[in-house]
């Protein structure tokens, strides 16, 4: 996972439309996990029970998200959620420019969608 954008910016812009279909444009480091970009933004990635994640460390599967253009996996839980249509761990991935996020609405987490990401 690269730190920098290969252009050296300072900042990297990125779209975030949440479940109830709100759109936002947030400016982050390029070196940030979107988790904490997220979070930063007062955006959670995670689930009603917010309060049961596991900080950050891809182990509970709460800040799942869905990417228009996801990077390639390079995490296990990440690898089976790209073969299997799950949502992505906001926790294992970088800020890039330009990059399009969607929470689900996790009332039921880890429903398939397979082609609509």
């Amino acid at each position: 996972m690269p730190d920098e954008p290969a252009d050296g910016a300072d900042t990297v812009t990125l779209t975030v439309e949440t479940p109830d279909g709100e759109t936002h444009e947030l400016v982050a480091s390029p070196a940030d996990v979107l988790r904490d970009a997220l979070l930063a933004a007062g955006l959670s990635p995670h689930s009603r029970w917010a309060v049961a994640n596991c900080g950050g460390r891809g182990l509970c599967a709460t800040c799942g998200v869905r990417l228009a253009d996801p990077p390639d996996p390079d995490h296990w839980h990440d690898d089976l959620a790209d073969r299997f249509g799950y949502p992505r761990l906001s926790c294992r991935i970088r800020v890039r420019d330009g990059m399009r996020v969607r929470i689900p609405d996790k009332r039921v987490w880890g429903g398939r969608e397979r082609g609509n990401d």
